[in-house]
């Protein structure tokens, strides 16, 4: 997997969300520039569990769902009986 790639309208909705978190929740004031660098900061180091996460919470979807057409498809079987 390569690194994560924004667009420039994405990238500065997560900078502009992380700097009112910054100040909101933490009373702490930074600019666009610093928030960039944290973002890409957490984007390098973090996003690999969240991906990851992400993709093993769909494949268990995804398997509770066939599990689901499974036991559909065993109800339809005849019997021979």
């Amino acid at each position: 997997m390569s690194l994560l790639k924004f667009n420039d309208d994405e990238k500065r909705k997560m900078v502009e969300k992380l700097k009112d978190y910054l100040d909101q929740e933490l009373d702490t004031s930074i600019g666009s520039f610093e928030a960039e660098f944290f973002l890409d900061f957490i984007a390098k180091n973090f996003a690999v569990t969240f991906y990851n996460k992400g993709l093993a919470d769909a494949q268990d979807a995804m398997m509770g769902r066939i599990e689901t057409i499974n036991d559909a498809i065993y109800e339809l079987e005849l019997s021979d009986a």
